[in-house]
């Protein structure tokens, strides 16, 4: 199982790409009912450039994203 997850440049820390690997394995291999899954699973992340994520027809750079994001989530 390959799984890609990509986020805005600089998202994640080491320690939090270390749990979102390790949560993701975890919960594919949970999904198909087969654990052997999650020492099968690869993760791939990916940090998009600025100017890389594109929401609405419109490419955002790392700052807009994180406030576009806050703003849908009401934590503006």
């Amino acid at each position: 199982m390959r799984v890609n997850v990509t986020t805005n440049a600089g998202a994640l820390n080491r320690d939090q790409q270390l749990g979102l690997i390790k949560d993701i394995s975890a919960l594919i291999a949970k999904a198909a009912g087969d654990a052997s899954l999650k020492e099968r699973t690869w993760v791939a992340l990916t940090e998009a450039v600025p100017g890389g994520w594109g929401i609405g027809g419109h490419a955002y750079t790392n700052e807009e994203i994180v406030q576009t994001v806050r703003k849908l989530l009401g934590k503006v």
